[in-house]
């Protein structure tokens, strides 16, 4: 699930400190499958590529993950909690409305940062839209779960039609990613801002 209620967030965060070397295993191991899955796709990711990657034996992967689909999903799952620690989490001391849109747009900019490849789910939604599954199940989950807080945030900031608000939000976001990752120029970013700054002016103060 890609949005925790209010308070399960921090809650995870206070529990890595207590966990096992096994769990900070994975979850380092999981970092990385992230990586490569938004500059390779998730379909190349098999417990081969990864223990290639990370120097260690398959033998080692396969006891943090019984197969490819087990692996792949534990990816988009980790992508998710990433989501919500860069995206959400800061965003939380905002107001809910137009001051939790704002936050969460720029906060969505500095999150794309962080992947080699771009956004993870712009790549993996280009690579499994059309093929069905649990992966792509999970994918779009995710996203869906992204459009339906947009949709949210855009009723509480009192806008007309808060689906078409959303949509824009998003499609700016998504769009500049796709571009970056085509172009490798970051002036999209800026003209990314631009439009969202032409969408806020419809919020609130």
């Amino acid at each position: 699930m890609l949005f925790y209620p209010v308070g399960v967030a921090s809650a995870t965060e206070g529990t890595k400190a207590s966990r096992s070397k096994g769990e900070r295993t994975r979850a380092a191991i999981l970092g990385r499958a992230v990586d490569l899955a938004s500059v390779e796709g998730l379909e190349r990711l098999t417990i081969g590529r990864l223990a290639a990657d990370l120097g260690m034996s398959k033998s080692g992967l396969f006891a943090h993950f019984g197969s490819k689909l087990d692996l792949q999903l534990a990816t988009v799952a980790a992508a998710a909690e990433r989501f919500v620690a860069m995206v959400i989490a800061p965003s939380l001391d905002a107001p809910d409305g137009a001051p939790r849109l704002r936050a969460m747009a720029e906060h969505y900019f500095d999150y794309i940062a962080t992947f080699e490849g771009g956004c993870f789910w712009g790549s993996t939604a280009s690579e499994y839209d059309d093929r069905p599954g649990p992966v792509r199940d999970a994918i779009a989950a995710s996203m869906e779960a992204w459009i339906v807080e947009l949709v949210r945030q855009s009723e509480a900031a009192g806008v007309t039609d808060p689906d078409r608000y959303a949509f824009e939000l998003y499609a700016v976001v998504m769009g500049a990613n796709s571009r970056y990752r085509l172009s490798g120029d970051r002036r999209v970013f800026d003209l990314a801002r631009a439009a969202l700054a032409r969408l806020e002016a419809e919020l609130a103060s």
